[in-house]
Parts: C-alpha cells; sequence; structure tokens
C-alpha cells in the first residue's frame, strides 16, 4: 500500500491568517462602535432638545380649557341667561380604528338620533384627527353610567364635562338675549381658531350675537400626563381662562313679563324706552320661542313646527318688520309744521268729510263721514282729523316732509346694539326714483301725512321717535346693555351720550304738541279717552293711537261693517305714549298685527306696561301674575345695588305689510 504523502502544517502562516482576521473583525466592531458612538452623539447631544421634547410630549399634553361664559341680568339682577354643568361625549378620531363600526355600536349603548350624526360628521370635517369632536351633548345620567360600564370597548370615547346655556325665563326674552349653538364650518371661518380653541358654542342671535366679543372671554390651558392609552393620569399644570364678561341689561323682567302678557298670544310687539337716556326697558315680540331648544341642536321636528307655523315665532316683529304707521305719526307731523313755521297752533283748517287735491277728481276720506268742522292743531291732533294731516302734508312738500321726519329717526337704523335691525321705508322722492319709474305724485304725500302709502316703520322706530319727541327733542340711541362687569369686579357703564342736538328749536311747540296728545287720552272725543285705557293711572299720560290699513280701498264708500273681528283683519292696531307729561320717564309703542282699532285693542297693552312700570319704580303693584315658561317674577323688584351703575342724560330681513295702502281705514283712519 502506498504511503500517503504527508503535508507539513504552516503554522506560522496559520497565526499570520488569524492574527489578519482579528484585526479586520476588531476594525470593523470598533467601526460599528464608532458609529454607534457618532448616532447616539448625534442624537442624545447634538439633538436633545429636539427628542426630548418629542419624547415628553408624548407623556405630557396641552389641553384647552374653554372660558366660562358671561352672565346676563336684567337691570335689578335677574339672571337671564346661566351656565349649567352638563356633560358629553367626545370622540378622538385618530384612536378610533374604523368610525363607521363604533358609531353603530355606541348607539346601542347611548341612544343618538340622526342630528347627531349629521352635527359629528359635520365637526369631523372641520377638525384635526387629533382633536376631540362631540358626538352627543347634554348626557343624562342614565346615559353616563351605560357609558361607563362599556368604556372598554370604545377607545378614543370619553364623557366630558363642560358649561352649558340655561335660559331660566325662556320665550320671554327670546328675542332681546337671543340664544348660542353649536359652531359650524361657517363660524369657523369668522371666529379666530386661537381663541375658540375647546369651545363648541358661539352666540347665535339676540344679544349673545351681539356681545360676542364681551360674553366669550379667553381660553386657559392644562398640561396633562398620559399614558399609553391616552388616558390622563394626572395633571401637571393649569392655567386658568379669563371668564367672559357679564352683561347687565336696561330692561326690567316685570315690565317684559307685563308687556308679553298684555298681547294675550295675539301676534305684535311693544317696546319701552326712557327718554332721558335711551335706555330701553322693555322690547317683546309675541309669539316667541323657547330658545333653550336651539342650544345642544333643536330636533329637526321642533325646528319644522317653528319654520313652518303661520304667526313666525322666530321674527322679531320689534326690530324686523316694518308696518305703516297709521295716525301715530300725526303728532310728529304737526310738530314740524311748527318748526318749519308752516302752521302756527292757531291755525284752522275746515273738515267736511273729504279733502280734494284742486284739478283732481278722486278725494281723500277724512276721519269721519261729515268731518269733524272747524279744527286747529291741539283739536286735530286730539281727533286725529285726516284733513288736517292731509293739507299740512301738502303744503310741507314731501322734500321737507321727508328732512324733517328722517330728522325724528324714521326712514333709517336707530342704531341699537342688537344686529339685524330693519330700516323701513320713509317715503320720499328719492326713494320712490329707485323703485319706480313714475315720478312722485301729490297724491303720495297727501296719503303719508296721515302714516299711510308707502311708510313702512318699525316698533323700535316708532319708540325713538316717542322717546325723542317726549324727551324735548333731545335723541339717543336706544341701549339694551347697561353695563359690563369682569368677574369680582365692579360694573361698568357703556356711555350712551346724546345723538345729536336737539330736533325742537322752540320749547313752546313741544307743549302746543303735547297738550294735543294729552287730549287724546282725557278730551272729549279722544281716542284713547273714548276707550277709557288710562282711567285710574296716578299719573298724567300723554298718546296717540293709529289704525293703519292693510288693505287699498276700491272706492270712496265708507265700510260699514262694525265687526270687530272683521275689522282686525283689516288694521294694524299702535298705540304711543309717554309718562309722566311734565317730565316723561318712559315711552311705550304697542303695535297688534291684527287689531280693530289702535286705542281699543293696542292702548290696553301701553298701559299695563307702565302699570309695571310704576310698580317696578315704587308705585302701586298691579295684579300679580306667574310666569307659564320660567321662574315667577317678583312681586316687588329689589332696588339697584349701590355698585351697580345706572346710565343717564350725562353719562330676518324687514316683513313688510300686507300691501301698500292709498287711503285710510273705514272709519276714516279712526286712530
Amino acid at each position: 500500500m502506498a504511503l500517503r504523502r504527508r503535508s507539513i502544517k504552516d503554522t506560522r502562516g496559520e497565526a499570520t491568517l488569524f492574527r489578519v482576521r482579528a484585526m479586520v473583525g476588531f476594525a470593523l466592531i470598533l467601526l460599528g462602535l464608532g458609529v454607534l458612538v457618532v448616532r447616539y452623539h448625534y442624537l442624545q447631544v447634538q439633538r436633545h432638545d429636539e427628542f426630548a421634547l418629542r419624547s415628553e410630549n408624548n407623556r405630557v399634553k396641552p389641553r384647552a380649557i374653554p372660558p366660562a361664559r358671561g352672565l346676563i341680568f336684567d337691570r335689578s339682577g335677574v339672571l337671564l341667561a346661566d351656565n349649567v354643568p352638563a356633560f358629553r361625549l367626545e370622540v378622538v378620531p385618530e384612536q378610533v380604528k374604523d368610525l363607521p363600526a363604533m358609531l353603530a355600536a355606541i348607539r346601542e349603548v347611548v341612544p343618538l338620533d340622526d342630528s347627531d350624526i349629521d352635527a359629528f360628521k359635520k365637526q369631523l370635517k372641520q377638525n384635526r384627527r387629533f382633536d376631540s369632536v362631540p358626538l352627543k351633548l347634554h348626557l343624562t345620567e342614565d346615559e353616563i353610567a351605560r357609558f361607563a360600564i362599556n368604556r372598554w370597548r370604545f377607545p378614543g370615547l370619553d364623557v366630558v364635562p363642560y358649561l352649558t346655556r340655561r335660559y331660566p325665563y325662556g320665550p320671554l326674552f327670546a328675542h332681546v338675549v337671543g340664544y348660542v349653538s353649536r359652531i359650524d364650518a361657517d363660524d369657523l371661518t369668522r371666529l379666530d381658531a386661537d381663541r375658540y380653541k375647546g369651545t363648541s358654542h358661539v352666540g347665535r342671535s339676540g344679544l349673545e350675537r351681539s356681545y360676542e366679543d364681551v360674553l366669550h372671554g379667553d381660553p386657559g390651558y392644562e398640561l396633562v400626563e398620559v399614558n399609553a392609552d391616552n388616558r390622563v393620569q394626572r395633571v401637571l399644570e393649569t392655567h386658568a381662562p379669563t371668564p367672559g364678561k357679564n352683561l347687565y341689561l336696561n330692561i326690567d323682567v316685570r315690565v317684559q313679563k307685563a308687556a308679553t302678557d298684555a298681547f294675550q298670544g295675539r301676534p305684535g310687539s311693544a317696546v319701552a324706552i326712557d327718554p332721558r337716556n335711551g335706555q330701553v326697558l322693555a322690547m317683546v315680540s309675541v309669539p316667541s320661542f323657547d330658545p333653550n331648544l336651539f342650544v345642544n341642536g333643536i330636533s329637526k321636528a321642533d325646528y319644522t313646527g317653528y319654520m313652518n307655523a303661520e304667526d313666525k315665532p322666530l321674527l322679531n316683529r320689534a326690530l324686523k318688520s316694518a308696518y305703516p304707521p297709521g295716525s301715530t305719526v300725526k303728532p310728529f307731523l304737526a310738530l314740524g309744521g311748527l318748526e318749519l313755521g308752516i302752521r302756527r297752533p292757531e291755525d284752522t283748517v275746515l273738515s267736511t268729510g273729504e279733502f280734494c287735491i284742486p284739478g283732481q277728481q278722486r278725494c281723500y276720506r277724512d276721519d269721519v263721514r261729515g268731518g269733524n268742522g272747524t279744527v286747529n292743531m291741539i283739536r286735530a291732533i286730539q281727533l286725529s282729523t285726516n284733513t288736517y294731516f292731509y293739507k299740512l302734508a301738502l303744503d310741507m312738500g314731501i322734500d321737507r316732509f321727508a328732512s324733517w321726519m328722517g330728522s325724528l329717526g324714521f326712514g333709517k337704523k336707530t342704531g341699537i346694539d342688537l344686529l339685524g335691525e330693519a330700516e323701513g321705508i320713509l317715503p320720499s322722492r328719492e326713494w320712490k326714483a329707485t323703485r319706480s319709474k313714475y315720478p312722485w305724485f301729490q297724491g303720495e304725500t297727501v296719503i303719508a301725512g296721515i302714516g299711510q302709502g308707502y311708510w313702512n316703520v318699525t316698533a323700535l322706530q316708532l319708540a325713538h321717535a316717542t322717546a325723542t319727541f317726549a324727551g324735548h327733542g333731545t335723541p339717543y340711541t336706544p341701549r339694551l346693555v347697561m353695563a359690563t362687569a369682569a368677574v369680582k369686579e365692579h360694573p361698568v357703564a357703556l356711555p350712551n351720550p346724546p345723538a345729536g342736538p336737539s330736533v325742537i328749536r322752540k320749547p313752546n311747540d313741544w307743549n302746543v304738541v303735547n297738550e294735543g296728545m294729552e287730549a287724546v287720552v282725557y278730551g272729549v272725543g279722544g281716542t284713547a279717552q273714548q276707550a277709557g285705557v288710562f282711567k285710574g293711572f296716578p299719573l298724567r299720560v300723554a298718546g296717540k293711537s293709529g289704525t293703519a290699513e292693510r288693505f287699498s280701498r276700491r272706492s270712496n264708500e265708507y265700510d260699514n261693517n262694525k265687526n270687530l273681528a272683521y275689522l282686525a283683519t283689516r288694521h294694524r292696531a299702535w298705540f304711543i305714549g309717554y309718562t309722566p307729561t311734565e317730565a316723561p320717564r318712559i315711552a311705550v309703542v304697542a303695535m297688534l298685527e291684527s287689531g280693530a282699532w289702535g286705542a281699543a285693542d293696542a292702548g290696553p297693552i301701553v298701559r299695563q306696561v307702565m302699570d309695571a312700570w310704576l310698580a317696578s319704580n315704587g308705585g302701586p303693584v298691579p295684579p300679580k301674575n306667574t310666569p307659564e315658561n320660567g321662574p315667577a317674577v317678583p312681586s316687588s323688584t329689589p332696588e339697584l345695588p349701590e355698585d351697580t351703575p345706572v346710565a343717564t342724560p350725562a353719562d330676518m330681513s324687514a316683513m313688510p305689510a300686507d300691501s301698500t295702502s292709498t287711503a285710510p281705514p273705514d272709519d276714516g283712519g279712526n286712530p
């Protein structure tokens, strides 16, 4: 057997090879360690602050704290808008894997209607995925308990406490105070995102909207520690929000209640103003609505009911509805005749039953069949003699007529601190030129003299003009809010100086017109005297009624139908008044959309407002009433606190009338 050749082992070569391999391996290890050290240095030294912040943010998260909304009080401290604690169900979208499945499952635990789902989906599109989005507001205790038991099934959902708005008097102040509702996409385009972070509601109407910037306040935030499931473990730091300021209104809850009750559910409006400073003591629109239904989302059934109601409860008639004023403008026209030197108090006009413009066949009826005979200015106001004011308007001419009435605030917004005011219509050559190809006719001037034709005024405008006259011609912008107050601070009065100089240059002119308006109430034949509206009232009252026609007459014949229900369908009933005449402190206007006669139907509303105002100021207390919607109004209104300021003299589109009228009502314009 052949012997194999034995190789000699190269020990030295193997050692050298091992050393080379070892050195290479060691070098690779050193290189890897170097890269690791460099990377560690880059992450932990060069970018230490960045990654430390990221790490901290994973553990500590900021959470917005919405501010408490300011409260709203009446002039005596009665709470009109409150914040009450409630709970809502919120969702963090990025923590929910399957939103449709979650929505289907959660409805088995917490009942959700279609409006809740629709509102949630709308807000989902408006928010970032890591922001909490309300799914259901105002949870009941039973709903909270059911969700707590099933909490483990719904990651990303939680029950969160919040403050919700409540209106204790419900419909009584709905058109004045207004209401708040959920923030929507349109709101996001106009609101400051930083200031409204965490806020779910915004002022939607009334003072809630007009004073949104004052009522809202500024948000705060808190830093909370969370676990891997984003559940809050503890609060590390809190920066409190700044609550909104409180509002103190000029309105007296007792006067507001009396005015509302006086309508007995009949559609209309009333406004009461202090002539000395422009403070709005009452502002009523009937019918009204419950603002609490809108706060957390009104149901489709309730909203449809309001929208389809024939009497339009959502319409603020005092602010947005304009109607022909009828004979209520006669005292203002008489004052203009005196101020412009067109008439003297003793000048007389013969009232025969009709007034004819020379050269025209159609004549304009007087107040009563056969007329009132010879009347001067005071007698003409007392008896509401149409012929007197036909001729005065014609002698004045439409240009001077429009200029004078415009100085009293007609045909433009009063400037009240409430959004959405209608301008109304003041008949003028310029107004018609923008709407008709025909020139101005003398007959249009004639009927404007008795508050018919193109005339359209709101109850607020007429109250403003009445208050201006009652204040001897000094105009004040109507104001609902008397003062504002931050938390733990004294109320600060909002200044409301005169809006201009007195429109009355000769004091005796005021005395003449005032005497005529007193004669309406107390003189024999005066419409308010005949109706006995102010019988027994302890203060001297001056007033004027107006019965504006809703339909144009077709002939010169008088309508002999005396059925009150029939007449109510054809007339708007107005009454204006102020008291005490020696130094007026309240001016009131009431309007009924369907009233047979101004004095008999609208006059008692003004009387009840004055009764309530007198009772609130220490006079006789009228019969006590208990509100049906809200807490009872106190039988005696408390005095303002010493530190509550009181302003002093120093300190929906317009709803047109049913048709344009060209003649006085069937009674000849019986005011």
